[in-house]
C-alpha cells in the first residue's frame, strides 16, 4: 500500500543536453493515423499536474469522487468513453478503454487518493500545485498524481493519433490505495472485475528514477514486502488514576512494545533483493560495491547493517521482516486506568515470509499470553516476471533517455495495489520515468513534496514512447 518512488533539482548536464536534443522533435509522426504533438503534450501536462493537486483526496476520508470528476471533465471532452463506481458515498473510482487487437491488455492504473498533510510544516498550502524555483509541490506530486497524470496524456495521445493497436489500453484511476486498497482498486478487481477484462499487463506505481550521489538508479518494481498489519490487545482491571495497580492493561502493553522494539529480526537476502544489489552494485559506491555483490554475507555483520540503514533505509529494509509501532490508545481520560489498551504495528515481511509464522515468532518475542494478536491486514507475495513486452519496453525507452543509468528490477520495501492484479495472474511493474534526486524522495508522505517542472515533461514525453513501443 504499498506502495514503490521520486523529483529533480537538477538535471546534470549530460541528461539536459540529452533532452535538449530530444525535444527538437516536436511531433511523433503516427503511421495510419494522426500526428502528435509531443511538445504540446508536454506543455499541457504542467497545468494539468497543477489542477489535479488542488484536487483534495486527502485519505481520510477521501472525497475521491473529486478526482473521478476531474478525469471525467478531461475524457468527455476527448469523447472517450468512460465509466465509474463509487464503492462508498465519495470513493470514487473512473476508468475508460481504449480497444485494440488481441494480445494482452494494458493498464495504466494510478490511485487519485493522498496522505495527510500538516500545513504548519509545508512552505505552501499542500493542495496549492504552486510553481516554485522551477519545482510543483503538493500532496501527491510524488505519490501519485504525477504518475497519474503522465499515464492520461499517454491515453489521450493514442486516442487523438487514431492508429491500430495490438492490444486494448486502459486508463484507471482508483481511491483509497494509502489505506490499503478496500474501497479502490481492491474493491473494483472484487465487484467490477470486466473492468480488467484480457488484462495481461499493468504499469503502476513502485519504481522508478532516483539520483544518487551523481548516480542515475532506475528500479523497475517487480515484487513488495508484503503488509502484515496487526493490532496488540492488553486486557486488564480498570480503576482511578490516583491509584496505580502493580499491573494494568497500558503497563502489560508497554512491556509487550519493549519486547517487539528491542527483538533485532534476523536478516537474509531473498533471491530478488540479491539481484536488486547485485544489478546496482557496479555504480554503488567504492564502500558499498564488494557488499552489495555478496549481501547474503554481508548482513552477518552488524556494524555494515548500522552504516546501511543510516546511509539508505530503503535498502536496509530490504534485508529483513521489518515492524513499526504506529498507534497506541488507552484511556481517553487522564485520571481513568482503562480496562483496555491497543497497539498497532506496521509490519512488512519479506516475499517468502509466512505470515502466520511471523505472528508465531512475535507472540514468542512478546511472551505474554495475556496479549491478543489480531490482524488487521495481509497480502498475497507474488513476482512479476522480467520477460514480457511490457518489462522490456521500460528497460529500452529508460535507456534511451538515460545511457548512463543503472536499470534493475526491484522489491518494493512498501506496498501498492500491484498486488490485487498480481494475484490475477496479470504482470504488474511499478514504473516511474523520472530521475527524483534522493534527497526529495522524502516529500513522499512527508513535507513540501514536489516535482521538477522538467521531470513533469520528460516523464510525459517517455511514457508516450514507452505505451507505444508496447501497443503499436
Amino acid at each position: 500500500m504499498y506502495k514503490l518512488a521520486r523529483t529533480l533539482v537538477a538535471l546534470a548536464a549530460g541528461i539536459v543536453a540529452l533532452t535538449l536534443v530530444v525535444a527538437l522533435t516536436l511531433v511523433t509522426p503516427v503511421a495510419s493515423g494522426q500526428t502528435v504533438d509531443v511538445a504540446a503534450l508536454e506543455a499541457a501536462a504542467v497545468p494539468r499536474v497543477q489542477e489535479y493537486l488542488r484536487v483534495n483526496t486527502i485519505n481520510p476520508p477521501g472525497n475521491e469522487t473529486r478526482a473521478v470528476e476531474f478525469f471525467a471533465q478531461i475524457l468527455g471532452a476527448e469523447e472517450i468513453p468512460f465509466e465509474t463506481a463509487e464503492s462508498a458515498p465519495g470513493r470514487g473510482n473512473i476508468w475508460a478503454r481504449l480497444e485494440g487487437g488481441s494480445e494482452p491488455a494494458l493498464v495504466l492504473l494510478h490511485h487519485s487518493d493522498v496522505v495527510p498533510a500538516d500545513e504548519r510544516h509545508w512552505d505552501m498550502s499542500p493542495l496549492s500545485g504552486e510553481i516554485r524555483d522551477g519545482h510543483i509541490y503538493g500532496r501527491g506530486a510524488l505519490d501519485t498524481k504525477t504518475l497519474g497524470i503522465l499515464h492520461l496524456q499517454a491515453f489521450l495521445a493514442l486516442h487523438r493519433a487514431g492508429r491500430p493497436l495490438n492490444r486494448d489500453v486502459i486508463f484507471m484511476a482508483t481511491a483509497d490505495e494509502e489505506a490499503g486498497g478496500f474501497y479502490g482498486a481492491g474493491w473494483v478487481v472484487e465487484n467490477r472485475p470486466e473492468a480488467f477484462e484480457g488484462a495481461g499487463l499493468l504499469l503502476n506505481e513502485g519504481g522508478g528514477g532516483s539520483l544518487v550521489d551523481g548516480r542515475e538508479e532506475f528500479g523497475i518494481e517487480v515484487t513488495q514486502k508484503v503488509p502484515l498489519w496487526l493490532r496488540l490487545v492488553a486486557t486488564g482491571h480498570p480503576g482511578h488514576g490516583s491509584t496505580p495497580r502493580v499491573q494494568s492493561a497500558v503497563t502489560s502493553l508497554i512491556r509487550a512494545l519493549g519486547n517487539v522494539q528491542n527483538h533485532r529480526l534476523t536478516p537474509r537476502i531473498v533471491p530478488a533483493v540479491d539481484d536488486y544489489f547485485k544489478g546496482i552494485a557496479p555504480n554503488a559506491g567504492p564502500q558499498w560495491r564488494e557488499a552489495f555483490m555478496d549481501m547474503a554475507s554481508a548482513v552477518k555483520d552488524p556494524e555494515f547493517l548500522t552504516r546501511l540503514q543510516i546511509f539508505s533505509p530503503f535498502y536496509h529494509a530490504l534485508t529483513r521482516n521489518t515492524c513499526s509501532i504506529t498507534s497506541l490508545e488507552g484511556s481517553n481520560k487522564i485520571n481513568v486506568v482503562p480496562p483496555q489498551a491497543t497497539a498497532e504495528i506496521d509490519c512488512r515481511l519479506l516475499p517468502d515470509q509466512d505470515p502466520q509464522e511471523f505472528i508465531a515468532l512475535l507472540a514468542s518475542v512478546i511472551n505474554d499470553p495475556s496479549i491478543e494478536i489480531e490482524q488487521i491486514m495481509v497480502f498475497t507475495p507474488a513476482v512479476s516476471s522480467t520477460d514480457t513486452d511490457l518489462y522490456r519496453a521500460m528497460e529500452s525507452v529508460t535507456r534511451r533517455h538515460f545511457p548512463n543509468a543503472t536499470i534493475v528490477p526491484t522489491v518494493s520495501s512498501g506496498f501498492t495495489d500491484s498486488h490485487f492484479f498480481r494475484d490475477l495472474g496479470i504482470a504488474s511493474y511499478g514504473f516511474g520515468p523520472m530521475l527524483v534526486p534522493a534527497g526529495d524522495g522524502g516529500g513522499v508522505h512527508g513535507n513540501n513534496e514536489r516535482i521538477s517542472v522538467e521531470n513533469v515533461k520528460l516523464g510525459t514525453r517517455v511514457m508516450w514512447e514507452l505505451v507505444q513501443e508496447v501497443v503499436y
